[in-house]
């Protein structure tokens, strides 16, 4: 059968099937390079003979070998082959034996700091394809790049002098070390023209088909425009299916059945319904004119039917099936029969805030006699002038900006006739907490100002109980909501991909090369993709690895359409990608999970998932993203070697049909609660009857927290005053941020230029990416910080083109300082505490990495980064301490289990711990650094704190739901079920899923015998743990009793 060819640089020497290994090799002239008297001399110089050029080649490269060059770019050996070889050096001969010995030869242009690091520091001329023209300079800037040609074959000799440059001449030879490998590369060189010959089939030439693979080896000049070649992509149209796409990719020699699972969801057929009261013409023309709706599926009609006999809705179906029609619609009804009704749009993000009001805005647009109504957003980048004059929409500043001044959206608020939240799923946890208490403010504000027949919309992607979580966040009665989750849109067919890496026990797998390049292979082919990363940093080391591969292939086209998206960019900047990739010039997107939620950025046929994204939600969510207009689609899960991926590799079930979490909301906690009272007493003034509102613990909080008149009614106590709104961060506390500021204009000779904000870091981020030295990435792109100011919270960078990164060398230290409360573990002779915990973080240095190998280690001389809040925390008795470590158990591991053990039972998210590094644990020599045989947990820095006063109170309560968890799970090493948290910053490497049971057991009192206990493998490392000592306590604190 003929070569299956590929597209660009995926080529590779030609394959036929192999003759019989006694079939003598007869070699065509185009490989001699004697018996030249049979070839006619004009034939000599169209083709000269490769072997000839070949032994050229090997005997000048072995001669700059032993003469220790620092590279052998082309141009620096080009003179001397040609003086062998009698004639010009063409590039199509290099490139056929780039072709025909791929492994051997490297013949491609790389940028001028893969040869020497030490250039790095200069200003970059890399065409950076950056967003907007932010200097005169920007557009002059050309990258360097060498074009390369080397022998990559390990040989043995004198060790180069710098091992850490990346491209160098091997190292220096003995004459007679030289001859043997000369001669060695020749015989390969024989072996694999042998194996060509021998593998062509009857009848075809194999010259003409290495000639053929040669034109894939050509080199690109990135810097050089008009050696471009000319590719076309597929039109969106056009592009070949995902069923093709995934054949192809299992076709690639590269493929070692990385595909573990492969799920297809049948394509379904829409379903239409009929609405009670129909639609006036100017609404049906409205949505036919600006979003082609001639018919609505069963799900809309049904919502849009419950609204009109005034009931709340919420409807609860998958991404993309025209949700937002549902709340959009009646606001035209309302419209039609009331001019000066109004409505109120709640969206979690200024994103989807952003899409919904253009969305709306070409609506109206549609409709006469509304055209001329303005849709504008009103969230934390409304400029304060602009603000006066909004009331059509809002995203979550209701919190913030609308109920403290509710005397201003009175007429506004009186007119109200719909109140929507889309993407209500997101709101779970303690945002979803601070959420319901704001939702009950705003619904007791509209029963003052007798608006009464509001109603309440809201939309979510597919969850467990929606009635209930809808209930849980409005304060609505069950049944006065109406549900709906049979959805009625179409979809096309999709593909539900699980992909992780065989083993390599040379080299750690880059799970980022693995997304990165899948996500190459997708766009070459015109599918349009998005790229979710967990983390901001991952996000753009992505991002750098394909500007990377892309500029070398010379696919540039690709280049200029890929962009990343994540949080910190400038408002300019995010606006600019949304509207990109909403009009289709985005061929691909590599985003944090900003873009989990339902901004419309246009027709994604591909989504690849870098990581397990936390949880089976986030995953459908994500993975929901493609296939948006009902075209075939794809979703990958690029498992990373971590634990918690690793168990949905070995169990696909759980990812694709497990269930998903309730989603949780808190509505009994006093803190809590007790900050949304004191907003609510500054709106207006709380009396006994608002227990409608705020529930039965009102009261009480009221009389103890408030100040009471004589009247009984409730006022927000002075402390909080003048805006109480102020002392509640339903986000988390606003971090100080440092400002990064590109200078590189200002370090050209020529003078002059300009500084250019490239975005701002949260200093909790700022602490392990800002550094004198260190490597910043933004789209991509890599910079030098040069300059800090911690005083103006400045750090000055400037563009350098290098080809390694940088990661701090750090440690945290979580602990106890002072107890406020201690109580009893029921049933148990052990004590739980609560009190003051100082965090102290150090950056003492950090290391410089190429390919997962440190090239150097900096110190750095930092001031430490100390905060504090608060938490619990429990010690763990001695007799379990030593049971530990007679059956040689890891005290470290089994405590970091344990914890995360208690984590996953905790209903609120915003509680972390002290996570075990596998570095110290697993480190050769003893470490100085010991901690104390405690499990510690603390409130979130910046949440606003409260979360671990709940847990504390119910400690006994998580232990069992914990020791039951992990002693029930039918896991061997530990999962997300049990012990694994998606959110361990050290990955879960160190952990014991016995050792937590061990030690949950022993806090609980429960006895265990050690005889049933196995022993264990002995690891590498010390014993990191030690006895904990007592914490003191404030004066008067005393034991609490569980009953």
């Amino acid at each position: 059968m003929p070569p299956k060819r590929k597209s660009g640089s995926e080529s590779d020497r030609p394959s036929k099937k192999r003759k019989s290994s006694n079939t003598e090799v007869v070699w065509p002239q185009y490989f001699h390079d004697v018996r030249l008297q049979l070839c006619p001399l004009t034939l000599l110089f169209k083709a000269i003979q490769l072997f000839k050029v070949f032994k050229a080649l090997n005997t000048v490269l072995a001669f700059v070998s032993s003469r220790k060059h620092l590279a052998t770019s082309f141009n620096t050996i080009r003179a001397s082959v040609e003086s062998l070889l009698k004639r010009p050096l063409d590039l199509e001969n290099v490139a056929a034996i780039k072709s025909l010995c791929p492994e051997l030869v490297k013949f491609a242009y790389v940028p001028r700091n893969e040869i020497l690091v030490q250039d790095a520091l200069q200003p970059s001329k890399e065409p950076s394809f950056q967003i907007g023209d932010y200097s005169s300079a920007s557009s002059e800037r050309k990258e360097d790049h060498i074009l390369i040609l080397e022998f990559m074959e390990k040989s043995s000799g004198k060790k180069a002098e710098n091992p850490t440059q990346s491209l160098t001449a091997p190292p220096a030879l003995t004459p007679a070390a030289m001859k043997k490998l000369v001669e060695k590369r020749n015989e390969k060189f024989s072996k694999a023209v042998d194996e060509l010959i021998t593998a062509t089939a009857d009848g075809e030439d194999p010259a003409v088909l290495l000639k053929a693979a040669a034109r894939e080896h050509i080199p690109i000049n990135p810097s050089d425009p008009t050696t471009w070649p000319s590719f076309e992509i597929p039109s969106p149209t056009n592009r070949p299916s995902i069923d093709s796409v995934l054949s192809d990719i299992t076709g690639e020699e590269w493929y070692a059945q990385h595909i573990v699972e492969r799920r297809t969801i049948e394509a379904k057929v829409g379903q239409t319904g009929t609405l009670d009261s129909p639609l006036s013409d100017t609404i049906a023309n409205a949505l036919q004119t600006s979003r082609s709706i001639s018919s609505l599926y069963t799900h809309q009609t049904a919502a849009l039917n419950a609204i009109n006999a005034g009931k709340h809705v919420i409807v609860s179906t998958s991404t993309a099936s025209g949700k937002s029609v549902i709340y959009q619609v009646p606001v035209l009804q309302f419209l039609e029969a009331n001019p000066h009704s109004t409505a109120m749009f709640v969206y979690p993000t200024k994103a989807l805030a952003q899409d919904q009001r253009a969305a709306l805005e070409q609506l109206l647009a549609c409709c006469p006699g509304l055209e001329h109504l303005q849709v504008k957003t009103y969230d934390g980048d409304t400029p304060r002038e602009a603000r006066a004059g909004i009331r059509e929409t809002a995203s979550d500043m209701l919190h913030a900006a609308i109920l403290p001044f509710e005397d201003g959206w009175r007429t506004f608020l009186k007119n109200l006739k719909i109140f929507a939240v889309d993407e209500l799923h997101y709101y779970s946890g303690a945002l979803g907490s601070h959420v319901a208490q704001i939702t009950r403010r705003f619904r007791r504000v509209l029963a003052a100002l007798g608006n009464t027949s509001a109603i309440f919309v809201s939309c979510s992607a597919t969850i467990s109980r929606p009635s209930a979580h809808m209930q849980r966040i409005f304060g609505i009665d069950s049944s006065d909501v109406e549900v709906v989750t049979e959805d009625g849109a179409p979809s096309g067919i999709k593909d539900m991909v699980i992909w992780n890496a065989p083993a390599n026990d040379d080299r750690p797998i880059s799970s980022i090369s693995e997304a990165t390049n899948l996500m190459k292979f997708l766009m070459k082919r015109g599918v349009r993709v998005i790229l979710f990363c967990k983390f901001r940093k991952v996000c753009e080391l992505a991002m750098k690895s394909l500007r990377l591969e892309l500029t070398k292939e010379g696919r540039l086209d690709i280049l200029e359409r890929v962009r990343s998206y994540r949080g910190g960019y400038s408002q300019e900047d995010r606006r600019r990608i949304e509207h990109d990739a909403f009009t289709g010039h985005l061929l691909g997107i590599v985003a944090t999970n900003a873009l989990e939620l339902g901004v419309d950025i246009g027709v994604l046929d591909g989504v690849i998932m870098l990581g397990f994204p936390g949880s089976i939600a986030s995953f459908r969510q994500q993975a929901g993203r493609a296939g948006r207009r009902a075209r075939d689609s794809l979703a990958i899960l690029v498992a990373e070697c971590l634990p918690v991926d690793q168990y949905y590799v070995n169990n696909p079930q759980e990812l694709f049909e497990g269930k998903m979490d309730d989603l949780v909301v808190d509505l009994d906690n006093k803190i809590l609660l007790e900050a949304h009272l004191q907003c609510a007493a500054h709106e207006m003034p709380i009396c006994d009857a608002d227990t409608e509102f705020f529930g039965p613990l009102m009261k009480e909080l009221c009389q103890t927290r408030l100040r009471v008149d004589s009247d009984d009614w409730y006022h927000t106590h002075p402390k909080f005053l003048p805006y109480p709104s102020k002392h509640v961060f339903i986000r988390g506390i606003q971090e100080e941020r440092y400002t990064v500021v590109d200078i590189t204009s200002l370090s050209d000779r020529s003078g002059g230029g300009s500084m250019y904000i490239l975005e701002e870091v949260e200093i909790s981020r700022a602490l392990f990416e800002i550094y004198e030295g260190g490597v910043f990435i933004h789209q991509g792109l890599t910079y030098i910080i040069k300059e800090i100011s911690h005083d103006s919270k400045v750090a000055k960078v400037v563009r350098a083109d290098i080809n390694w990164i940088t990661a701090p060398r750090d440690f945290t230290n979580v602990d106890a300082i002072q107890t406020y409360r201690i109580k009893e573990i029921k049933k148990s002779p052990h004590l739980a505490f609560y009190g003051r915990i100082d965090i102290q973080v150090i950056v003492f240095g950090y290391y410089k990495i190429r390919n997962n190998t440190i090239l150097d280690t900096v110190s750095l001389d930092s001031e430490p980064w100390e905060h504090e809040t608060t938490g619990f925390w429990m010690d763990l008795p001695a007799p379990t301490l030593e049971l530990l470590r007679s059956k040689n158990f890891k005290p470290a591991a089994a405590i970091h289990s344990a914890e995360h053990g208690l984590l996953n039972q905790f209903i609120l998210s915003d509680v972390k711990t002290e996570c075990k590094a596998i570095e110290k644990e697993n480190k050769l020599e003893e470490s100085a650094r010991k901690r104390p045989a405690r499990l510690i947990f603390y409130d979130a820095v910046g949440s606003g704190g409260g979360v671990c006063t709940r847990a504390f109170d119910n400690v006994h309560e998580l232990l069992c739901k914990a020791e039951q968890a992990i002693g029930a799970c039918a896991c061997d090493f530990g999962c997300t079920k049990c012990i694994h948290s998606a959110r361990c910053k050290e990955k879960n490497e160190v952990s014991s899923k016995l050792g937590a049971l061990l030690v949950i057991r022993g806090l609980l009192g429960i006895d265990v015998d050690p005889d049933s206990i196995p022993g264990q493998d002995a690891e590498e490392g010390h014993d990191t743990i030690v006895a904990p000592l007592g914490v003191g306590a404030m004066t008067g604190v005393k034991v609490e009793r569980d009953t």
